[in-house]
């Protein structure tokens, strides 16, 4: 392995924090939990996962916002499935989610706090939503 130069060692030491500020779950209100069965894993779970974290990123909500992994949901028909918790609004359970519906919930559901009704598998009570 080559030598690393003092420049090289701070590049890396910063990259590697902000690697671990992504995964600190500390005055974050906003998640993303990702349902990472092995059903899930299989329907493509790993790169909604990463596309979450990217576009997280690009949008500045690493400090808001974590994404964390949990096992099945029980919901195999409809995976890859993530459930977004936001405050002032419903936790709701999206289904069959691909890298372009991770960039619409977080454009629509994280950012504009509109539900994305053509993707939810459980959705909230009337009366959570406020509707008549």
């Amino acid at each position: 392995m080559a030598k690393m130069s003092l420049d090289d060692l701070r590049k890396l030491r910063d990259e590697k924090k902000g690697d671990l500020r992504k995964r600190d779950a500390e005055g974050k209100e906003i998640q993303v939990i990702v349902g990472m069965g092995t059903c899930g894993i299989a329907a493509g779970a790993k790169q909604v996962l990463d596309a979450f974290i990217v576009g997280l990123d690009e949008n500045k909500l690493v400090d808001s916002c974590l994404v964390r992994q949990t096992g099945c949901m029980g919901l195999c028909h409809s995976e890859p499935t993530i459930e977004v918790i936001v405050p002032g609004m419903p936790p709701v359970i999206y289904g069959m989610v691909d890298t372009e519906v991770t960039k619409e919930i977080i454009q629509k559901h994280i950012i504009g706090k509109e539900l994305l009704g053509q993707y939810i598998l459980d959705r909230p009570a009337v009366d959570i939503l406020g509707s008549k």
